[in-house]
């Protein structure tokens, strides 16, 4: 399950920001999840859950933003979000697309005190 390695470098990146803002502890992780991501959500919660406690993070509230896969169209030159993993331009049935967002996992933002 890669998502205890992800939570472990996560919480190490927190840790670098508290330090560097001469912060106590964060309050609030705020990430960023692309369906494509490769990330399962609810496991990256528990895994936070789980490895959150006796660090910086242990008060933390835990934001997860799921990103849906944005594209853009060579065809018809539209971006769009699918709404589904079938990668076909909605707006003119091209297969000619680029992905634009959806594929990554990032922290967006935190929240320290």
């Amino acid at each position: 399950m890669h998502e205890y390695s992800i939570v472990q470098s996560l919480i190490e990146s927190c840790q670098e920001h508290v330090k560097a803002n001469d912060a106590t502890r964060v309050t609030k992780v705020e990430v960023k999840i692309g369906v494509l991501s490769g990330v399962e959500p609810h496991l990256l919660r528990e895994a936070f859950d789980t490895f959150k406690e006796e660090t910086i993070c242990h008060e933390a509230e835990f934001v997860m933003n799921i990103q849906k896969v944005k594209i853009h169209c060579n065809s018809c030159k539209q971006e769009t979000e699918l709404e589904k993993n079938e990668f076909v331009c909605p707006k003119c049935g091209s297969y000619e697309l680029n992905v634009l967002d959806g594929e990554e996992m990032y922290l967006m933002s935190l929240e320290l005190e």
